[in-house]
């Protein structure tokens, strides 16, 4: 049979196996607590950090579309003001061609004259003096076309100083 020392063996043994597993429970629960309490941690700096990127990113798209309508009021105000001047230039050929058409206004060149020394010519013609040197009359419809010509031309710088500012200013932004 068995004994009574096999019998207190067994049950000291079974005593000090269920004090080292109560100890290991304890151990690993107060492990867990603290990787739990690490884990938290290492969640709310994450979540801090997601929340300063957000931030960051809504303040850089703020500032951007503030930027944005800064150029787009500085863009319209240009428009208004090269459209001003383009308005400008338009009526200022219209006034000249309406001269020309009634006669009010009349273009000249200057004649080149024989021998050059600014000599007169014996026969004047069709042309004029003006401050002692030759003058001919241009046609009415030459000079309207003339008008029309330097017009276009006009019109033509005006909207390449238009472009030429709009790049500035877009590439100048960005």
């Amino acid at each position: 049979m068995i004994g009574a020392r096999t019998v207190g063996a067994a049950v000291s043994l079974a005593l000090v196996l269920a004090a080292f597993w109560g100890a290991y429970q304890h151990g690993r629960s107060t492990m867990d607590v603290e990787w739990q309490a690490k884990n938290a941690r290492q969640a709310s700096a994450y979540q801090r950090e997601r929340e300063a990127a957000a931030v960051a990113v809504i303040d850089w798209q703020e500032a951007e579309q503030a930027r944005r309508r800064a150029l787009e009021e500085q863009l319209h105000a240009n428009d208004k003001t090269y459209y001003q001047e383009l308005t400008n230039a338009q009526n200022d050929q219209a006034r000249l061609r309406d001269r020309l058409a009634t006669s009010d206004l009349r273009l000249s060149v200057l004649l080149a004259t024989p021998g050059g020394g600014g000599r007169v010519p014996a026969a004047t013609g069709a042309g004029g003096m003006v401050h002692g040197a030759p003058r001919g009359e241009l046609d009415p419809a030459a000079a309207q076309r003339i008008v029309a010509i330097t017009g276009d031309g006009d019109n033509g710088l005006i909207a390449l100083q238009a472009c030429q500012s709009y790049v500035r200013q877009v590439v100048g932004r960005y």
